[in-house]
């Protein structure tokens, strides 16, 4: 740990309060985030905890060493609705007996989980030190990692399962704490939450561990012994059993922390917990639950019925958000502009600004390189519950040192920078990207003039500044003149490229 700090304060999830992170292991820093589904593009949403958790990476690595944090993201690349996709768009074939389901689905999932990590990467992204699929640990292993069919049996010969036509399910009444991530009773939760009633359960909360396949679904030939019997079915995993068995794969039975979305907490997190500690006997499964807020696009909650559904790759790649391709780091600074526990209203004006201020930092940086101190308010920020936004308003104080002229501010601002995976091209690379693909927003100029003729009589002088160097980095350049009938300041603009 750096002089002069006291170490990273977490917000649990698991107690609802801040609490001093204290590692397992210092030499092991081990975290856990559940990754996409790959039955579809990753959407904007699926971006945020992407980001999130890897700034936490990258924090990590920097107070604890490269080598000594495992980071584990897996891909769930078996799910009814990989089903359904594969069926969509490849029924035809699938039905003229020129494909099998099961060719189909790993079509889908090779293309989908191809199309994320080219999605990632252009956010900045580091790749995850281990990425399982789930696919590959549903039956035992060659190399003796957990599997999902141990861990299932493991918990039937704990009294902690069942069969009930075709299907093992989790016995939730087995386990008396059932419910600690998300505050939930048992028996609440029995008088009616939102939870699937159906009458071969023994408790409406119970969940599924293993169902069974017809024919025309994919399936693992899997045998269970139950009540000393052997009972083979052939089916496919429940969704919350992957996690259990890709985390204890790579990070143990228990580990630091386990990350992931607040939609996530019930019922994925908290039966998560359930399989994991009934099966190993443990206290707990991770020992910080770490949960990002959820997003909103334009003040809705995003839907395909809104009509305000976007992914990654079409704010990259199309022209359908605002009338323009983003670069990935505007889409990063955006979501890091919020506290990840904070909902977001993911918004063109919130890429504008992001964009702007990006432009700023370029254009105070300079070509200096990463080879500075890390700016200790950026860090202390950061330290505290991953405040991005207080360590993002250290970076400006940073760039109006550097916007004066000092090597040492534009070095520390470049570096600080680079431990939010920020500010990582160089000033060159930044401005021809943008030029490339750029095309100008006649009302966000406007828009940016009128605030800045604010700023001018508000004689915020220094906003006003930074207003016009930003817009000469999109390449436009500022004009002021008198109005000849009553001598009030204007400005006018043009494009030089």
């Amino acid at each position: 740990m750096p002089d002069g700090f006291k170490g990273l304060r977490i917000y649990n999830t698991l107690t609802r309060r801040k609490e001093d992170f204290v590692p397992l292991d210092a030499a092991n820093v081990r975290v856990y985030v559940c990754g996409p589904t790959v039955y579809d593009f990753a959407h904007i949403g699926n971006a945020r905890p992407v980001i999130v958790f890897d700034v936490l990476f990258r924090l990590l690595r920097y107070l604890y060493g490269e080598d000594s944090v495992t980071y584990v993201r897996n891909i769930t690349d078996v799910d009814d609705k990989i089903n359904a996709r594969a069926l969509r768009d490849y029924g035809a074939e699938i039905e003229a007996g020129g494909l099998s389901l099961n060719e189909a689905i790993r079509r889908v999932t090779e293309k989908t989980a191809g199309q994320f990590h080219a999605d990632v990467a252009a956010l900045g992204c580091l790749q995850p030190s281990v990425e399982p699929r789930a696919t590959e640990f549903v039956l035992p292993r060659a190399d003796g990692r957990p599997d999902m069919v141990n861990l299932i049996q493991r918990l039937i010969d704990g009294g902690h399962a069942y069969e009930a036509k075709g299907e093992i399910l989790f016995d939730t009444a087995s386990m008396p704490d059932y419910g600690g991530l998300s505050k939930r009773k048992l028996e609440d939760q029995q008088a009616g939450a939102r939870v699937a009633v159906d009458p071969h359960k023994k408790n409406p909360a119970d969940f599924v561990l293993w169902k069974e396949s017809s024919a025309e679904e994919p399936g693992w030939e899997a045998t269970f012994t139950i009540d000393g019997k052997e009972v083979a079915i052939r089916g496919r995993p429940g969704w919350h059993i992957e996690c259990s068995a890709m985390s204890a794969a790579y990070l143990g039975e228990v580990f630091d922390i386990h990350g992931g979305g607040l939609d996530l907490i019930f019922p994925h997190h908290e039966n998560e917990i359930a399989q994991s500690r009934c099966a190993h006997g443990t206290e707990t499964m991770a020992n910080y639950w770490m949960h990002n807020g959820f997003l909103q696009v334009e003040g809705k909650k995003m839907a395909k019925s809104e009509g305000n559904f976007v992914t990654i790759h079409d704010l990259l790649a199309a022209e359908n958000f605002g009338g323009r391709k983003w670069p990935g780091e505007v889409l990063r600074l955006a979501m890091l502009m919020t506290h990840y526990r904070e909902p977001i209203d993911f918004s063109q004006r919130k890429l504008e600004e992001a964009e702007g201020v990006l432009d700023g930092w370029y254009r105070a940086v300079g070509d200096a390189e990463a080879a500075g101190m890390i700016c200790a308010d950026t860090l202390g920020a950061l330290l505290d519950d991953l405040n991005t936004t207080g360590a993002i308003a250290a970076l400006h104080e940073l760039r109006a040192q550097a916007a004066k002229g000092s090597e040492g501010a534009k070095a520390a601002l470049k570096t600080s920078g680079a431990l939010l995976g920020l500010l990582e091209k160089s000033q060159e690379e930044w401005f021809s990207g943008k030029a490339a693909g750029a095309s100008i927003d006649e009302a966000v100029v406007e828009a940016e003039i009128a605030a800045r003729l604010s700023f001018i009589r508000e004689k915020n002088f220094a906003e006003a500044d930074r207003i016009r160097e930003d817009m000469a980095a999109r390449g436009i350049q500022l004009m002021d003149y008198k109005d000849p009938e009553t001598g009030e300041r204007r400005t006018r603009w043009e494009v030089k490229r």
